[in-house]
């Protein structure tokens, strides 16, 4: 069963994804890494930012990995690269 959830993108990541957000269909089981490789099947340019990115979901962090997820329509998933300062 898939859901419709809205990904944010931030920094470095809307530069790559060229939009800062988008609503996209995924299932409503997933692990985070898959839900990670459905976002790059629509902006490959992220995949350059995979080993340092993280995911909120539903304001909560989230690494890439075999963590399985359950989501919801209208979640909203936050793609976080690094962010430097000083």
């Amino acid at each position: 069963m898939n859901c419709e959830v809205v990904v944010l993108y931030f920094a470095r990541s809307a530069e790559l994804a060229g939009v800062r957000t988008e609503t996209i269909s995924v299932p409503q089981q997933i692990t985070s890494l898959q839900l990670w490789e459905e976002i790059v099947k629509r902006h490959s340019r992220l995949a350059a930012i995979q080993d340092q990115v993280v995911f909120a979901v539903r304001q909560e962090y989230v690494v890439l990995g075999d963590q399985p997820l359950v989501l919801h329509s209208g979640d909203e998933v936050a793609v976080i690269p690094p962010i430097s300062g000083g």
